[in-house]
């Protein structure tokens, strides 16, 4: 099965700073431009791709990667942002009278893009769901208050798979993290996630997030 529903642009890796990851111990990456910051064990690469949306969105995507002895870890950012406006132009070449042109903005809007965009998590969250592993635990969690999922597999290999899933600011962000059986880390990379504003300070807000609803009051800093 395609890896997440990924469609590769390009196959060449970009690496981002000095020296090998693997050459490297537990770093603390922050991206503002994407909203995020996160522990790698190590220089992430970034790997720009386009990420096929539930609905059929080609949506501009970028996936920060490391791989070490320790186990492999990945943070994928998905631009939902593009998503009214892709989806919009599909559903204008649609026939009258078809349910995609009919959609209201107070709901599903035109095109489904509201749909797509709130599903989103879901929507990635069965990619998982349809690998060659055991599902031990799928839950719905928090991070900072931004409502998100949790997945954890046990694979073919005896290998961990850690998954968090988050929609912030319409950006998807989705977390995963493949460790040997017995090693620890995982766990980690998961919990050392940040949301990130425009001017690269911490997020945390005062009640749960929901990326539908108007953001509550952050707490303050």
């Amino acid at each position: 099965m395609r890896r997440l529903g990924f469609s590769l642009l390009s196959s060449a890796l970009i690496l981002l700073g000095p020296g090998l990851a693997c050459a490297q111990g537990w770093i603390e990456y922050r991206n503002i431009d994407e909203g995020f910051g996160v522990n790698f064990p190590g220089e992430p690469t970034v790997e720009e791709f386009v990420w096929e949306s539930e609905y059929g969105a080609a949506l501009p995507a970028r996936l920060y990667r490391t791989e070490t002895p320790r186990g492999t870890y990945s943070m994928t950012v998905v631009d939902y942002r593009e998503a009214e406006r892709i989806l919009g132009a599909q559903a204008a070449d649609c026939p009258d009278g078809a349910e995609t042109c009919l959609g209201t903005a107070a709901s599903t809007g035109i095109g489904y893009w509201r749909m797509d965009m709130q599903g989103s998590m879901v929507f990635a969250a069965t990619k998982y769901l349809e690998r060659d592993a055991e599902l031990t635990h799928f839950g719905w969690h928090f991070l900072e208050l931004v409502e998100g999922l949790q997945l954890q597999l046990t694979n073919p290999d005896q290998s961990r798979t850690f998954v968090a899933i988050y929609l912030h600011a319409d950006r998807l962000y989705v977390l995963e993290a493949t460790a040997p059986q017995g090693r620890r880390g995982p766990e980690l990379f998961q919990q050392s996630m940040l949301f990130l504003d425009d001017e690269g300070r911490r997020i945390r807000y005062q009640r749960i997030y929901h990326n539908s609803a108007p953001p509550p009051p952050r707490v303050p800093r």
